[in-house]
């Protein structure tokens, strides 16, 4: 396997680590929102914002 292989499945195992994250977020998420932040092409950050909505009687 030549090197540049390497790099490019460290690479697509990275972005599978990300989107499988991603899904886990949206899975415990019941209302609000998920950000994915990215700089030249590759995910800096995840922001998950939940919102919690309190009415009366609640």
């Amino acid at each position: 396997m030549a090197t540049g292989s390497v790099i490019i499945r460290k690479k697509e195992d990275s972005i599978a680590a990300t989107v499988r994250r991603i899904i886990e977020m949206l899975g415990e998420l019941r209302f609000g929102s998920i950000t994915v932040v990215v700089q030249e092409g590759k995910v800096l950050q995840i922001d998950k914002t939940e919102k919690f909505r309190i009415g009366p009687g609640r």
